[in-house]
């Protein structure tokens, strides 16, 4: 989800991909709104919203389900990605439409896509960078939307799980909670500029004492003595990107910052693979949670997880919580499928595109396990890629289901997506195959306007 991240200088492809997703957000937020079910409710631009020291985009999803005062969940994308894109990519807007709360999408606009953890001024309350900018779509949001101050969150992944960890130590007295998915502790990529790549916290080689870690937090508004955000960690043991050392040194800083013993108060395991470890206060709440995915890479967040974070937030009271029975140990042998369609929903425009898949199990019996396979008649490449195992030899595509989204009960839905590039030929493929049965393609397209 965040290729060749290591050379942050002189990456004309990701630099190249970037400046064309920004070009393409105009259109996209108009018609993502499809993939999140019947909902009127679409993506908008807002502008000219307050202090915004380094042009970040601002993007809103207001369901209509939100009531006169709905929670506000800041959602906070990775490198090369935008916030229209995280969006489309992310289980955060569904869950909006189901629960009633305001999303907000940043979108970073530097060369890259990366947000601003390093620099002195994103460190800072008030520091006059990225933080700044987001401060300002919150109070925008509460003063135009009549989002509710009292519960204001946020979340993101990779570069935006970073972001997460540096809003809650600038303004504790804003955001309730966090959830970061494969991020790194606050401070740990402190560099001398702004975006600056800190090679040795990527791979895991800073320690430091849980007190270290807490004062590099209070030490950014150091005026504070107020209640502290709670804070939700992910991890994949795998991840190459961001050491999966990181998980750990973030553990000490939180429960070092919100006054609660390193030691848990309870192990468990709420999905296979999953060892979830929580961290109480003397009261019983949870002040920090702490989920560690055994063999995920740099994936995060899978199906499913957005839920939990939602749970941890506290967002989902008209409802159930996730549910906890877990999945099989690995994905379930493949079986043959009855009647199966495809719906391949692309947004291309000049050397990029992305495109939304859904799978619909129209038969009379469950998929347990799915391979979907299909090919390019053009010469795109596929760059990353959600929600599913991804793999292409030439114009050969081999997308697989995961541990998480492996059986399709009948009559339901599953859905993935990739995003990628194109030099000479963008025709969409037309042909699909369901565990090597043919699949009825229904195709949406997006229309570039």
């Amino acid at each position: 989800m965040w290729p060749d991240a290591k050379r942050r200088v002189g990456r004309p492809l990701d630099q190249y991909l970037f400046e064309l997703l920004i070009w393409a957000d105009s259109c996209l937020l108009k018609y993502f709104d499809q993939y999140f079910g019947a909902s009127a409710a679409s993506l908008v631009q807002i502008t000219n919203f307050g202090a915004n020291p380094t042009g970040l985009g601002f993007y809103l999803y207001v369901p209509d389900s939100a009531g006169a005062h709905p929670p506000i969940l800041v959602a906070l994308h990775q490198c090369t990605q935008s916030g229209p894109a995280f969006y489309a990519g992310t289980e955060f807007a569904s869950l909006a439409n189901q629960y009633g709360f305001i999303v907000i999408y940043p979108s970073a606009t530097r060369s890259g896509g990366c947000w601003d953890v390093s620099s002195s001024g994103a460190l800072t309350r008030g520091g006059g960078s990225d933080p700044e900018g987001i401060m300002s779509m919150v109070t925008y949001t509460e003063q135009h939307y009549g989002g509710d101050p009292s519960q204001v969150y946020v979340t993101g992944a990779s570069s935006g799980a970073m972001m997460t960890n540096v809003l809650l130590g600038d303004y504790p007295d804003v955001f309730k909670a966090g959830a970061a998915f494969m991020g790194v502790p606050f401070g740990c990529f402190a560099g001398p500029g702004v975006d600056v790549w800190n090679s040795a916290c990527a791979d895991g080689q800073i320690s430091m004492t849980p007190q270290q870690w807490g004062d590099l937090v209070r030490n950014a508004d150091p005026g504070y003595t107020g209640p502290r955000p709670r804070m939700q960690l992910w991890h994949g043991t795998a991840d190459t990107t961001l050491n999966y050392n990181n998980f750990g040194e973030e553990i000490k800083q939180w429960t070092n910052v919100l006054g609660v013993s390193q030691t848990p108060t309870s192990t468990d395991s709420p999905q296979s693979g999953w060892t979830r470890t929580r961290y109480d206060n003397s009261a019983g709440t949870v002040e920090v949670e702490a989920y560690s995915i055994a063999g995920a890479g740099h994936v995060l967040p899978l199906t499913g997880m957005a839920a939990y974070a939602i749970h941890f937030f506290g967002l989902d009271t008209v409802a159930s919580p996730p549910p906890t029975s877990p999945p099989p140990t690995s994905p379930p042998p493949t079986t043959p499928v009855g009647t199966c369609h495809v719906s391949y929903a692309p947004d291309q425009w000049a050397g990029g595109f992305t495109a939304n898949v859904s799978i619909t199990n129209a038969g009379t019996s469950a998929i347990n396990g799915w391979t979907l396979t299909f090919s390019f008649p053009g010469d795109q490449k596929v760059t990353n890629a959600w929600n599913t195992a991804l793999t292409q030899s030439g114009t050969s595509v081999t997308a697989a289901s995961v541990s998480y989204n492996a059986t399709i009960s009948p009559g339901a839905t599953t859905s993935l997506g990739f995003q990628g590039i194109w030099t000479t030929n963008d025709t969409s493929p037309t042909s699909f195959s369901i565990n090597g049965t043919h699949a009825a393609e229904q195709r949406r397209s997006l229309m570039i306007m």
